[in-house]
């Protein structure tokens, strides 16, 4: 049993209606450390019939909520937002414990998750609707922007706190409730989450937490429940597609988070150790396992091999093991495609530079990898690999640069090195993403809209903006004044 200052924040029990509760017919999972594989705790197996519970006290419990003042919204928030700040290491260490983050990592994620909860706590004051100029003398037009209602969340193991804070701050927020079903890899810091949030003082009913090792059953029942408003979800491209097309039948909101290709271009112009500094960040952060991470990197060809060698030089020096700077894959299936993405680019003729296979400590390791000399045949172009590998990439102009990077179906974050001022406006706009990183390889915060386009998504989260997807807005036409 993972050992904590305050050992309460650990729950083995969910969380639905205020209560913490097993499934109902007492089955349970176990959750393991990818470190060591050594089991962390247990926690309830639930279904549909526990999923159906939480949707109802979602239902009975949001009208008072959207009936309370905006500012009542936002003390509570602020409350939760104090709460997490105060117990940040041992949600940190719950959190490297169940995702395998080095403990470092897992607090910037923690301080980053309480960032939305303090963002949407203050704008939660700040929900305005509009008074529109009549179009004829005797009428007065309004429009009013009201909470979507009950809101269904489903979330990935990458970041189990953030993922968690950046949908449920804002939909509690506006004034929806939220039924929420964490990835059953990392619910213990889900339901350190829902601990806090109570503390804070939220009323029951409003934040409700299904674990359950039976995903498609329960995301099956949250997409067809037409008690539930919206759904939110950040994982998969193809769950969700699949989660998409199970909402159709009850025509509610969807926002989806989905994968990312993102390139990262390098070109001649650039400071080179300023780009080797953003690759780090931007390849492997998490070990590689961000939606919003580089899998491409396109360097141009005046660059190319110096770039490729200080690169090399650079991940040769990440440390890999607990406490180093890089920990293990989420499971043996992650660490299986990141093989079958070097195998493949390999057979047909790339290089590796330096790592390429599994690490002495065995288990979820794998060793940081630079491949060069690659084409667009391999599978490394196409499909996001999910893991320490930067597949380096030689481009000549501008022109080819954007077709290779806009070469795919995904859409999410992109990253551009260069001095060139001109360039950086041609090379931002006409790039196929909903975010560009330029000069930086760190995009992410609570401030800025988080999304993609083409088929890395719906909708955004973060900002202001990340309101409208928890939103409905209604417009009111007074007439006879």
């Amino acid at each position: 049993m993972l050992k904590l200052a305050d050992q309460s924040l650990l729950r083995e029990l969910s969380f639905i209606d205020g209560s913490w509760c097993g499934a109902d017919d007492g089955t349970s999972f176990a959750v393991h450390d990818p470190s060591t594989e050594m089991v962390l705790g247990h926690v309830p197996a639930m279904g549909e019939r526990e999923t159906q519970t939480a949707i109802a006290a979602c239902r009975r419990a949001q009208p008072q909520w959207a009936e309370e003042t905006a500012a009542t919204r936002s003390a509570v928030l602020l409350r939760w937002h104090a709460l997490i700040l105060v117990n940040i290491y041992d949600l940190a260490a719950i959190l490297a414990s169940e995702s395998g983050k080095p403990l470092a990592e897992a607090k910037s994620e923690v301080a980053y998750g309480a960032g939305f909860v303090q963002w949407y706590a203050e704008e939660a004051k700040r929900v305005y609707g509009e008074v529109i100029p009549g179009h004829q003398k005797d009428k007065r037009l309004m429009v009013l922007r009201q909470p979507v209602g009950v809101v269904a969340a489903i979330t990935p193991w990458n970041f189990p706190n953030a993922m968690i804070t950046r949908k449920v701050a804002p939909a509690l927020a506006t004034g929806s409730g939220v039924v929420l079903k964490p990835s059953e890899e990392t619910p213990f810091s889900a339901l350190a989450l829902a601990v806090l949030a109570e503390r804070a003082g939220l009323p029951a009913g409003l934040f409700n937490i299904v674990t359950s090792r039976k995903p498609a059953e329960v995301g099956k029942i949250l997409c067809a429940s037409p008690e539930v408003n919206a759904l939110t979800f950040t994982g998969s491209t193809d769950v969700g597609r699949l989660l998409s097309q199970q909402c159709a039948p009850t025509i509610k909101k969807v926002g989806l988070e989905l994968g990312g290709n993102a390139p990262f271009l390098v070109f001649d112009d650039a400071d080179l150790n300023a780009a080797i500094e953003g690759a780090l960040v931007a390849k492997f952060r998490n070990n590689g396992q961000t939606c919003v991470c580089a899998n491409r990197f396109y360097v141009q060809a005046g660059i190319h091999d110096r770039f490729v060698a200080k690169l090399t030089e650079a991940v040769a020096k990440l440390t890999v093991g607990p406490g180093g700077d890089l920990g293990p894959l989420i499971n043996h299936k992650a660490a299986e495609k990141v093989e079958a993405h070097i195998t493949d680019a390999v057979a047909k003729g790339a290089c590796v530079q330096y790592g390429g296979g599994r690490h002495v400590l065995g288990g979820n390791f794998y060793h940081p990898t630079v491949l060069s000399e690659l084409d667009h045949t391999m599978r490394i172009a196409s499909e996001e690999t999910f893991g320490p590998v930067a597949a380096v990439f030689r481009f000549e102009t501008d022109a080819e640069a954007l077709d290779l990077a806009n070469d795919s179906d995904m859409g999410l974050a992109a990253y551009v090195y260069t001095n060139d001022a001109l360039r950086v406006w041609r090379v931002a706009e006409k790039l196929e993403t909903g975010m560009v990183g330029v000069n930086t390889g760190l995009i992410s915060t609570e401030v800025a809209p988080l999304g993609g386009i083409k088929q890395s998504g719906l909708g955004r989260e973060g900002s202001r903006h990340g309101l409208d997807e928890y939103l409905n807005t209604k417009y009111i036409c007074f007439g006879g004044i």
